[in-house]
């Protein structure tokens, strides 16, 4: 007994084997952001890491936690060659503003990306 394969239109048998149509490239930047609080500034501060390392070399990835014991947050950030560092940001000095964050990335960020 043989059974017919469903054919498809070409319309979609070009979504599937058309590489072009997905994106297969990875994110130069990738930013996480856990119990952070407030969606508004969340999105300023996501807005604000991309833009700052988007045209920096290799792939970085960014992550922001929020401490449920205190009003602290931990920034990793990690990069290419191995790149690692980590600051916590304090909620009573107010570092977690998009503006300090960014200042804060930007020294933590080695002299050569580009």
């Amino acid at each position: 007994m043989t059974t017919e394969r469903p054919t498809l239109d070409l319309s979609a048998q070009e979504l599937i084997l058309s590489p072009s149509l997905y994106n297969t490239e990875d994110m130069a930047v990738t930013v996480e952001m856990h119990n952070t609080g407030d969606a508004q500034t969340s999105r300023e501060i996501v807005a604000v890491i991309e833009h700052m390392l988007s045209d920096k070399p290799g792939v970085w990835r960014v992550s922001l936690a929020g401490s449920r014991a205190s009003d602290n947050w931990e920034m990793k950030v990690e990069g290419p060659k191995g790149f690692e560092r980590s600051y916590t940001l304090l909620g009573s000095a107010e570092q977690h503003q998009p503006q300090v964050i960014a200042s804060v990335l930007l020294k933590l960020l080695p002299a050569n990306t580009g």
